[in-house]
């Protein structure tokens, strides 16, 4: 397609993620920040592939205090790792259980111990070691003098806030997700198994530019349905089913995530009140999400129209989220998160309801923060439940 973002990311992007946070560590006293799992590495580097489905192998990427990031991965890498900025590359062949990369990380970081310095790893919510714990001990243990702190912070503060270039990948995709959604009265009818809704609706999606739809979720039940996780089943559609699809695609590396929710023949009452409760819901946080207000501030708009339905405000833990490099990123749009909204940021709005005998729906869109308010990013869902 003519307006296809270009791909990657100009070195300069790369650099001033990497000065940002060497200013942040600065603050923090911390001589690098050790980097193990996937979005993070790709952040710095622009290393993108999908082998890391593969749990055979660590990748480690450190960001010194000065200085451009040092790649310490597996040889069968190289040669992508050498496309991107990264140029002090150092390797093994992996997978090798007896030293995985530990020798060559200890000769990295050993300068550092011995000056009884400290590095940053990721410890917070919402991350993982991405090695085995053994090698992480025998690491630590080899190197008696490094402290390490906590870096999630440094790293969640740089990620929550996307450059222009980030967001113009986001949006692409976002238009794909929307496009692929208006297929659903051509695809969904009486009679067809679910399973093969889902089926069709990923292919309709690479069809409109999608790289992968590696997140497809729904339900479908008569007068709604009642979890939004579940695998698909081979039942078939039927008149009075409501269903909906959560899906997030992928182009780039980056992520939509919203859903739609229909109806098949008819609708009962209830469900198209729940419906639009929902709409008003996200409308409202639409509406209210700007920079400067919390998180907290966000959830309890949305929730506030939520209870005129659902006054035990249902049970999900919150309305919406960060989106990005990952399905779902920090902040949480809940009770429990303080975090102020700041310009850039891509969030979802996500708000949900209990109704009737055990039912629920889910209703979801996507938006980026600018000073003057939201932008949608996806195209925004009818003011009523479509009934196909």
């Amino acid at each position: 397609m003519s307006d296809t973002p270009v791909r990657g990311f100009d070195t300069a992007e790369f650099q001033a993620r990497t000065r940002k946070a060497q200013s942040l560590m600065a603050q923090q006293g911390l001589t690098g920040v050790l980097l193990l799992s996937e979005p993070e590495v790709r952040y710095f580097s622009g290393f993108h592939t999908l082998f890391w489905q593969s749990p055979t192998r660590p990748w480690f990427l450190f960001v010194p205090a000065s200085g451009d990031p040092i790649a310490i991965i597996p040889e069968i890498g190289a040669d992508l790792m050498r496309r991107t900025w990264i140029s002090d590359i150092r390797t093994w062949s992996a997978p090798n259980p007896a030293d995985d990369g530990i020798s060559l990380l200890t000769d990295l970081l050993a300068p550092i111990a011995a000056q009884q310095g400290a590095i940053g790893l990721l410890k917070g919510h919402e991350t993982g070691l991405r090695m085995p714990l053994a090698d992480y001990e025998r690491l630590l243990a080899a190197l008696p003098g490094l402290q390490v702190q906590d870096a999630t912070p440094i790293i969640r503060s740089l990620r929550m806030v996307k450059s222009e270039a980030e967001i113009t990948k986001l949006r692409h995709i976002c238009a794909i997700g929307s496009r692929s959604f208006d297929e659903i009265p051509q695809l969904a009818q009486e009679g067809l198994p679910f399973d093969q809704l889902f089926r069709d609706f990923r292919r309709a999606a690479l069809a409109q530019g999608a790289d992968d739809v590696p997140y497809l979720v729904g339900g479908a039940d008569q007068g709604g349905y009642r979890d939004v996780i579940s695998p698909p089943t081979a039942r078939p559609l039927q008149a009075g089913d409501i269903f909906m699809l959560d899906t997030g695609a992928t182009w780039d590396g980056y992520f939509c995530d919203f859903d739609r929710n229909f109806a098949i023949g008819h609708a009962d009452d209830l469900s198209r009140r729940a419906y639009e409760v929902l709409w008003r819901a996200t409308e409202a946080g639409i509406n209210a999400a700007r920079p400067g207000i919390t998180c907290r501030e966000l959830f309890q708009t949305m929730q506030s129209v939520i209870t005129e339905m659902d006054d035990q405000g249902g049970d999900v833990g919150r309305l919406g989220h960060g989106l990005g490099m990952q399905l779902t990123e920090w902040p949480s749009h809940a009770a429990f998160d303080d975090t102020v909204l700041l310009e850039n940021m891509v969030l979802t709005l996500e708000p949900s309801l209990s109704y009737g005998a055990g039912r629920l729906m889910v209703h979801e869109e996507n938006i980026v923060l600018r000073a003057d308010g939201a932008e949608l990013l996806t195209k925004r869902a009818a003011p009523e439940l479509p009934i196909l």
